[in-house]
């Protein structure tokens, strides 16, 4: 039996080695900038490490979120609520580039196809992996779900704290931002109230 705690493993990921060599010669001129030594010991890796994790977070920018979903439509005679809730999300806001994070509530109604569960969150990682706001990142998801399974309504809600309101300016450690969108049947007072009661429910 292979031993678990000696078991070696590497993470795949993927970088473009043009835009690598790019960033991390300004993450170089940042540090120095900033009045660091880049060839102490602790700094040595960093520009590099910085460059990666920054086309990571960005990755965004390169996928098709409609393609995601289009891969596993299926057709399915089902029209009552779909609700995927409490979808982890990490994003960068893109006027200080620093982190906001949070979950995200997503719920459809389908109209002729559903879409394999594991999409949504793929389709939120799409839009999340790019300079955002959280007000268009809520618009993004609705609109892309809503134009490429052209369900009778989406709704999505999104809570995140933002490191920007905690780390400077107003310094606020509690604040959480809340934003919501809807479509179609969503738009219903009923149907909306429905949504809102099953996020903020516990029914594990």
């Amino acid at each position: 039996m292979t031993n678990l705690l000696t078991m070696s493993y590497q993470i795949s990921e993927e970088y473009n080695s043009a835009t690598l060599a790019k960033l991390i010669k300004s993450y170089e001129t940042i540090l120095k900038n900033i009045g660091e030594d880049i060839d102490r010991e602790g700094l040595m890796k960093t520009p590099e490490r910085a460059a990666k994790a920054m086309q990571f977070l960005t990755q965004g920018y390169d996928q098709d979120a409609e393609e995601i979903l289009r891969s596993a439509m299926f057709r399915e005679d089902y029209s009552e609520m779909v609700l995927v809730k409490d979808i982890e999300l990490y994003s960068l806001c893109e006027h200080h580039i620093l982190p906001f994070f949070g979950k995200a509530h997503v719920a459809y109604i389908p109209n002729g196809y559903i879409v394999g569960l594991s999409k949504i969150p793929r389709v939120i990682d799409v839009f999340a992996r790019r300079l955002q706001v959280q007000e268009r990142l809520t618009h993004e998801i609705l609109h892309c779900i809503q134009d490429t399974l052209n369900p009778l309504g989406v709704a999505v809600v999104i809570e995140a704290q933002h490191m920007c309101m905690m780390m400077r300016g107003v310094q606020k450690q509690n604040s959480l931002t809340t934003t919501s969108a809807f479509t179609g049947e969503f738009r219903r007072v009923e149907t909306r109230s429905e949504f809102l009661t099953l996020i903020g429910s516990n029914l594990h």
